[in-house]
């Protein structure tokens, strides 16, 4: 008499539906990571005021600086790209000017210089409340 052996399949788990889910969640988080482009790059310390506030709008340009570095837009750039980039701008655009309290006279002086010959006089100072 023969002897009949049965033989045990491995049951085994897929995990292709697990690895969608995963790489779905990591494509979510970058793309909503994104959406703080604009924020500051350099650590300001800003004065204090008690003024009223306005609302920066997105295609307002944020310019900073801080004793040592000066950013365009969240980009580190020297004085003179500054004013490069800046020439490129609409007469009517609104700056966003962002100084550290800590920032020499001179160095605003330089940023006014550059704004004043292209003409570029829609500011908004930043400041603490």
């Amino acid at each position: 008499m023969k002897r009949l052996v049965k033989k045990r399949e491995l049951i085994a788990m897929d995990l292709t539906p697990l690895i969608d889910v995963i790489f779905i969640l990591l494509i979510f988080f970058i793309v909503t990571s994104e959406f703080k482009k604009n924020e500051t790059i350099l650590n300001l310390s800003l004065p204090n005021s008690a003024s009223t506030q306005k609302l920066v709008k997105k295609e307002d340009i944020i310019i900073e600086i801080s004793p040592k570095f000066l950013a365009y837009n969240a980009k580190k750039l020297t004085f003179e790209e500054l004013r490069i980039n800046l020439a490129r701008v609409k007469k009517n655009t609104s700056l966003v000017l962002k100084i550290d309290k800590e920032v020499k006279y001179e160095r605003v002086i330089r940023l006014l210089d550059i704004l004043n010959k292209l003409n570029l006089s829609n500011l908004l100072l930043i400041t603490k409340k």
